[in-house]
């Protein structure tokens, strides 16, 4: 039912590019006499080719305006069309919003919301897919982990292709709640957590100093201010004595490519950080300049750990430069643009792929870290897992104060 719905309103889409051919063509014409209008051979000729290109299109567009059982409401026939663009992409991070789903967006990027704080993608599946909960928020809080399958929220069912709709219902006003039925991988039966909306405040860096000299920084996700709070968290802990550093970028979704360039350039020598390349071939590197840090670190990584954190992993792997404790990543290897519109609208679309320093493509396969360490089904649930629990942050130091 996805894919028929996918092929439906991506044929729909096509319906815009008509309508824009019409309106250049109707706008460089020559002669104007009465109610006629004479055009150059060579422009009748290409309006008469977009004619016959998109002749079933228009001709499906006006029989579901005049057939279809309900009046259509032009805004939501137009933004459907936008959206179908989009869909016939068959990328799930190229994402047409409309202005409700961007003021989302930035809000989750630059602000605060009341929600539950997850980060979800459309899963090849067919589900709704959680790349992983934002740390100390009431999704992370209830037991909701990284590669749960959405099903229902509330009593409504939901697919991939209705993601905008489930987040907009788990969205909502701090202090009601939310039910969420979600299929898991280790389980027989449906999960159902009831979940109680909060303001969700993105605090994305966080530090501490463990034992022995050694600092530990968490960062939850890549937003616009990342770089600067971790290089602050970093000088801290540096005037304490430090000795040696764990990241931990588990269940870290990624966002700012810029961010995390900037947080790798802290850490690594004069090399390569990472290089995109887009359809046509070119490449861009993003490299980091000679400065670097002159102690020992470690970064922890799990399956949730996705694009930009798989970006800083993979440069620290392939470099050298410091060891790699977990399990394998998520594998996003896409990078998107984000533009807003005029009108308040805007869009995310994926304009290139990267590679790590050494031309890996992760995408779809993830990282695999040096030393592979997996937590216990019955930790990956426990919300407060303690530093004496915590096998992957344990290995970590074990890996570092060795080479202390």
């Amino acid at each position: 039912m996805i894919k028929k719905t996918t092929a439906f309103v991506g044929a729909i889409a096509l319906i815009i590019v008509t309508c824009l051919g019409t309106f250049v063509l109707s706008n460089i014409i020559s002669i104007e006499f009465g109610n006629k209008v004479y055009l150059p051979k060579e422009e009748y000729d290409e309006l008469m080719d977009i004619e016959n290109e998109f002749k079933k299109v228009l001709y499906l567009k006006e029989y579901i305006e005049d057939n279809y059982y309900q009046s259509i409401e032009e805004d939501k026939f137009q933004e459907g069309i936008l959206k179908g663009l989009f869909t016939a992409l068959e990328d799930p991070y190229s994402q047409y919003m409309n202005k409700s789903e961007m003021d989302s967006f930035m809000t989750q990027t630059h602000g605060t919301y009341g929600g539950i704080g997850i980060i979800v993608t459309p899963g090849a599946d067919g589900y709704i897919t959680v790349v992983a909960p934002i740390e100390d928020t009431p999704g992370e809080k209830s037991g909701i982990i990284s590669g749960d399958k959405i099903v229902k929220v509330n009593d409504r069912e939901v697919t991939a292709d209705k993601l905008d709709e489930a987040i907009s219902i788990m969205k909502g006003k701090p202090g009601t709640k939310v039910d969420l039925t979600i299929l898991r991988a280790n389980r027989n039966e449906p999960l159902v957590f009831t979940i109680e909306r909060e303001e969700i405040r993105l605090q994305t860096v966080k530090s501490r100093m463990i034992n022995n000299g050694i600092g530990y920084i968490r960062i939850t996700m890549f937003d616009d201010k990342t770089a600067e709070d971790f290089k602050s968290h970093l000088r801290d802990l540096e005037a304490k004595n430090l000795k040696g550093l764990i990241i931990d970028l588990r269940n870290n979704p990624g966002g700012s490519l810029k961010e995390c360039v900037e947080i790798a350039d802290e850490l690594l020598g004069k090399q390569n950080i990472v290089y995109t390349k887009n359809r046509a071939g070119d490449v861009e590197y993003l490299k980091s300049d000679a400065k670097k840090v002159d102690y020992p670190f470690t970064i922890i990584v799990n399956e949730g750990s996705a694009s930009a954190s798989e970006i800083l992993t993979g440069a620290v792997k392939d470099t050298e430069s410091g060891k790699i404790v977990g399990t394998t990543t998520f594998g996003k290897g896409l990078v998107q643009v984000f533009r807003p519109l005029s009108d308040g609208t805007g869009f995310k679309l994926t304009t290139s792929q990267y590679f790590t320093p050494n031309g890996n493509y992760i995408h779809g396969k993830g990282i695999k870290p040096d030393i592979v360490i997996e937590l216990p089904d019955e930790l990956k649930e426990k919300v407060d897992l303690s530093d004496e629990e915590d096998i992957q942050l344990q290995k970590a130091l074990e890996v570092l104060e060795e080479s202390l």
